[in-house]
């Protein structure tokens, strides 16, 4: 059942009009109890609804959709969006696979890639290892609950990556088939930063060119501080959500400055208090 979206933009508020129509959307689909996949006014009846502009309705669904509420379809329409699924990927050594299983879930992978490469500047200066030395390299489109949720690009050095090889990885977990290998991530680092989607990224997850991503980044390393593995993976911005659990006394953030180059500098670091 489509909204019946009650009330008028004013005019003469201060607000703008893109985003008091975002506000009655948002409450149109609190009181009609709208479930997600439940179908919305078209561009066209909104505006005739409110008197506005197509380029106004427009505004309002782009801020709907950057915020995962709605979901727009080409050619089909607007619909409520599936709540944005909270992930612990950034302050945790967990996979993918392991974090959804732990909520009842399931991944499922595409391999799109797995075998031996050559490492280029930035996965040797990642893993630690000289340019041009063999890698292996896994690159995976994952499914969650059967829809597309990230593409991610794994680096492992020869000596790891090697023990994947031959191994199934469309419903398996590559730490726990490392991890039979004795090979155990222990610390690491991780980072989260926005991105958008380029047309091959949005064609293996299902969203349009220019989309909402998370980029994650992370090495993992062993209890001897060897790096182990080296990936970048890009989350669907409309699905994903990272959340932290903070302790007052480890807890910590720093302040990281990117230059232009794509190097790292630390700026400066606070701990974060209850």
């Amino acid at each position: 059942m489509s909204a019946v979206l009650p009330d008028a933009i004013d005019r003469h508020s201060a607000a703008p009009m893109y985003d008091q129509l975002r506000q009655l959307i948002v409450d149109g689909i609190a009181r009609d109890g709208l479930q997600p996949g439940d179908p919305l006014p078209g561009e066209h009846g909104l505006c005739e609804r409110y008197g506005v502009s197509r380029t106004v309705v427009r505004q309002a669904l782009a801020q709907l959709e950057h915020e995962g509420l709605v979901e727009r379809v080409k050619g089909k329409g607007t619909f409520v969006s599936r709540p944005r699924t909270a992930e612990s990927l950034v302050h945790t050594l967990v996979g993918l696979y392991d974090d959804v299983e732990r909520r009842g879930g399931h991944v499922h992978s595409d391999v799109l890639r797995h075998e031996f490469a050559v490492a280029d500047d930035e996965i040797a200066a990642a893993l630690e290892i000289p340019v041009g030395s063999r890698v292996v390299v896994l690159e995976r489109l994952r499914h969650v609950d059967d829809e597309p949720w990230s593409l991610s690009t794994t680096w492992m050095p020869d000596a790891v990556g090697a023990v994947t090889l031959g191994v199934d990885l469309s419903d398996s977990s590559l730490y726990r088939v490392l991890a039979e290998h004795g090979i155990v991530a222990t610390r690491g680092v991780r980072s989260a930063e926005a991105t958008v989607a380029t047309h091959e990224q949005a064609g293996h997850l299902g969203v349009s060119a220019g989309s909402a991503l998370l980029r994650l980044r992370s090495v993992s390393r062993t209890d001897d501080d060897t790096p182990i593995e080296y990936f970048i993976a890009y989350h669907r911005g409309d699905r994903s959500r990272f959340e932290f659990q903070l302790q007052q006394e480890q807890s910590q953030a720093s302040l990281l400055h990117v230059d232009g180059r794509g190097g790292m500098t630390l700026a400066g670091s606070t701990r974060v208090q209850p």
